[in-house]
């Protein structure tokens, strides 16, 4: 995705949120910058803010569209009737007016993505981790973390039953199998690596007799 704003506190605000959202974002500052980010990357999604310097949101729309039939989302403070006209005649998908709720924004950047044939993905998410379940990418705070496959596949399964204490012997038979193929260590040492790899706040709760689970940070 591509996020063409020159407000730069509102630009890092949507490119931290939709990162916490599992969205790969990529930014531009202005109008120029953006047309070099979308031709350079080829984007699945673009928000377009419309006033920009330089060249402005129009023409970046304009531009695009002719060559690449990518969605996009239009963003301004405007909010007369022939402003968001002007942006659809030139190629914009949809339009959204200053200031909206950063849960709009994902909603229609997810119906454009469903109208366009885009497959986002399942995504699951607990406090500030996502991870997404098609290409096993993992992010806790926007920043991607290198797990292992059985890291990987224990926090999916904690994700999936957050604050449920699951017992050793369901994550056993979840992640090995009925061949455990293993000792025990193995899931000592997966939960130590992932415990590493997630950093603080800590999110794995053991509990003790019982099994594992996810649990919100503590202040």
């Amino acid at each position: 995705m591509l996020i063409a704003e020159d407000d730069e506190r509102l630009r890092a605000m949507l490119s931290r949120g939709l990162r916490y959202g599992g969205f790969e974002v990529h930014e531009a500052g202005d109008g120029l910058a953006a047309l070099e980010q979308a031709h350079r990357i080829a984007p699945d999604l673009v928000v377009l803010d419309i006033g920009m310097p330089g060249m402005d949101g129009l023409a970046v729309c304009r531009s695009l569209r002719a060559t690449s039939a990518v969605p996009i989302l239009m963003l301004t403070a405007r909010g007369e009737v022939a402003d968001r006209v002007n942006g659809l005649r030139e190629g914009a998908d949809d339009y959204l007016v200053k200031p909206f709720v950063f849960q709009e924004l994902v909603a229609r950047l997810e119906a454009l993505a469903r109208r366009s044939g885009l497959t986002l993905g399942e995504r699951l998410s607990f406090a500030d981790v996502v991870l997404e379940a098609e290409t096993g990418t993992v992010r806790r705070a926007g920043a991607v973390l290198e797990l292992k496959p059985r890291e990987r596949e224990l926090l999916e399964l904690l994700m999936r039953h957050p604050g449920q204490v699951l017992s050793t012997a369901l994550i056993w038979e979840r992640l090995w199998g009925e061949d455990r193929g293993g000792t025990s260590n193995a899931l000592n040492v997966a939960f130590s690596g992932l415990r590493r790899k997630l950093g603080q706040p800590e999110l794995v709760e053991t509990v003790r007799g019982v099994g594992y689970r996810l649990r919100e940070p503590r202040a």
